[in-house]
């Protein structure tokens, strides 16, 4: 298949929550250079895919509310390569858009589907496996998911059980399982079949959409409505009216766990969702006494193991304080141990039901 059929869809729809305070719904994680590199973890979601896709064929599937943020960022595309939702019903609504929107444009097209908030470390491996992925689901009616070779029992991802080889790295997926505990992620890694389910997807626009057909059709009926509309001025009219109406599931829910055709490509780039402040610190430099210090200065005593993340020239003092994180965000102060951050969506909800979205 010729290269101009081919597409990726970046979403960049989330608020990351569990990045605040530093994330907030104003201004979340993926519109942040976490890294301190110059460019946003968006802009080098953008940036990663720019040797494998043409220019044209990136569409940029966010909530309508960050469309600024991403013309902002993203000046160089066009207006057509947004997509806004209207309202957050998770990631299989947003997928079934996409895939309609672009099958309108090209019946023949093939798509990569990415999160805008992972860092990848080895990009040319990462080109390597993706045009690999990309000519696998052009030759099969495949649903594809990169799984990446784990590093630790990790017990916030989600893990793909690798079964048949089909050719090379490519086989198909016996189970998915979400985020075990610590004793089955440990057993998984033992195994040597478990393999971390990035949220990276490739297939074909006609594999996904028949896929959503037979096992989301309440999801897909409401987009075959409309498919008139797709790739025309009445698009964005319909899609205001129908996709609040749709079911709130990821696609993993909604298909992957699902279909038969499902495949897993096992890679090793280096990679991370930075999905949490856990996460952060351990792709971040650190100093001798283990510390990581983002955008701001910081006197330690017998102070080892934290992450101290402060938006102003505020100086941070601390004493006697281990494996903790330390974040600063204009109105809000975090401080938390970084072994109890899985909290810290919960303190996301309490504080808006205690102070609505002030602290949002």
């Amino acid at each position: 298949m010729n290269n101009n059929h081919r597409y990726c869809v970046i979403m960049c729809g989330g608020i990351g929550s569990r990045f605040w305070p530093y994330s907030r719904t104003t201004l979340p994680k993926q519109f942040i250079d976490f890294l301190g590199t110059g460019r946003s973890l968006l802009q080098m979601s953008y940036d990663r895919i720019l040797p494998i896709v043409d220019k044209e064929n990136i569409i940029i599937l966010t909530n309508e509310q960050y469309a600024d943020k991403v013309r902002e960022q993203l000046p160089e595309l066009a207006d057509s390569q947004l997509l806004l939702e209207p309202a957050r019903r998770n990631t299989a609504p947003c997928i079934a858009w996409a895939a309609h929107h672009i099958a309108a444009l090209d019946p023949e097209a093939s798509i990569i589907v990415t999160p805008s908030d992972h860092l990848i470390t080895r990009e040319a491996e990462f080109e390597r496996c993706v045009r690999e992925g990309f000519e696998f689901v052009e030759s099969h009616d495949a649903l594809l998911t990169l799984g990446i070779l784990p590093t630790r029992p990790e017990t916030g991802y989600g893990y793909i059980q690798v079964g048949e080889a089909v050719e090379n790295d490519f086989h198909k997926v016996k189970t998915f399982t979400e985020k075990p505990d610590l004793e089955l992620a440990q057993t998984f890694i033992r195994t040597g079949e478990f393999f971390w389910n990035s949220g990276i997807f490739l297939w074909q626009a006609r594999s996904i959409i028949k896929a959503l057909a037979q096992y989301a059709p309440d999801i897909d009926a409401i987009f075959e409505a409309g498919k008139d509309a797709f790739g025309t001025a009445r698009e964005h009219e319909f899609i205001a009216a129908a996709f609040p109406s749709c079911m709130s599931i990821s696609i993993d829910y909604a298909v992957m766990e699902r279909a038969d055709n499902v495949y897993v490509e096992t890679v090793t780039f280096g990679w991370n969702d930075l999905g949490t402040w856990s996460a952060l610190y351990d792709m971040s430099p650190k100093n001798r006494d283990g510390n990581v210090t983002q955008l701001c200065q910081v006197l330690a005593y017998n102070a080892t193991g934290n992450i101290f993340a402060v938006k102003n020239d505020k100086l941070i003092v601390v004493d006697g304080l281990n494996d903790y994180i330390i974040a600063d965000s204009g109105d809000v102060l975090l401080i938390c141990p970084k072994s109890r951050e899985q909290r810290i969506k919960q303190m996301v909800n309490d504080a808006k039901v205690n102070f609505g979205d002030k602290y949002l």
